[in-house]
This record gives C-alpha cells, structure tokens and sequence, in this order.
C-alpha cells in the first residue's frame, strides 16, 4: 500500500485584533487623559508638549478611540482655518496630536482615526488638509497624503511650526 507524502502544515498567519474602541468626539474632562496620551509621543520628540488646559481649550478639535474599559487608545486633532479671502484659498484643516497607545498600534487604530478626520473634512467641505510630521508619515502616505509646500498651506499654522523640529509638511484633497 503507497501512502500519501504528509501534508505540510499550512502557513502561520499573524492575527491581528480588531479595534474594539469606541470612536467618539472629545470632551473638556478628557483633556488630562489626552495629555496623558500624548506623554510618550511627546518623549520621543514625535509630538509637541501641550498643556492640560490647551486640550481642555480645543477638546472640540479632537476624536478619540476609547477602549472598553473606558481608556483613551488614540486620538487625533482637526483645526479647521477658514478661508483666506485675501489670496483665494478655501477653508483648509490641519492634522495634529495624532497618536495611538502602544498596544493598539499596528492594528488599524490609525487608519481609523485618519478615516474619522478625512469623512469630516469632506463634510466640512474642506479644500485641503495638512499635517506636520517629524516621523516618516507612512499612514499619513498610505491614506493619499504627499509632500507639500508651507505656501499652501495656512499661514497661522505655519507661523506656529517650529523649524527645529525639521518636520515634514503632508497635505491631501480630502
């Protein structure tokens, strides 16, 4: 009797959780834990430090994901600039103070977070959107973000970059 050569094992894939947080719109009491959030990213030199109350100020700009036990796992700022009459450009939104908790990186935290912003820039009918990252911006290029110039983009925010930090401008039509 010929037996069948054994079946090799079928490959490992590598299982990634799905995001079980809640995506949401910050609030003012939110703003410790946002700073909280934040810390490591501002350690790294990836973010700018802020302080609790610049957060608990413009809590409206943010959303966050919030695990189910009530923890923030992510977030991300939106300032919409209105548009500048002056030189024709339509309302424009910067990108900020995104960042994702270590253990839910890699595992669509971002790309939902950067979703949420790009839906509301469409409905907010803005013409573009802009960030500034010191990192090398791969979520930001995956979800149709290229290099840009500052001249595009809006003066009050560029007036607020600081060149020290040697930050890459991004910008996309949502």
């Amino acid at each position: 009797m010929i037996k069948d050569p054994p079946r090799a094992a079928p490959p490992l894939t590598r299982v990634i959780p799905t995001v079980t947080a809640s995506l949401r719109p910050a609030r003012r009491e939110d703003a410790a834990r946002l700073a909280d959030l934040s810390r490591p990213f501002v350690g790294s030199g990836a973010l700018r430090e802020r302080p609790v109350s610049l957060y608990a100020a413009h809590a409206s700009d943010f959303l966050v994901l919030e695990g189910t036990d009530g923890s923030l796992e992510g977030c991300v700022g939106l300032r919409v600039h209105p548009a500048a009459a002056e030189d024709g450009r339509g309302p424009a939104g910067v990108v900020y103070n995104f960042c994702v908790s270590s253990h839910r990186q890699g595992r669509g935290a971002g790309s939902r977070l950067l979703q949420a912003v790009l839906a509301h820039a469409r409905n907010e009918s803005l013409v573009a959107l802009f960030t500034a990252t010191t990192g090398g911006g791969g979520l930001f290029l995956r979800h149709g973000f290229a290099p840009a110039s500052t001249a595009l983009a809006p003066p009050l925010w560029v007036e607020s970059l600081d060149p020290r930090r040697d930050a890459r401008i991004l910008a996309r039509v949502p």
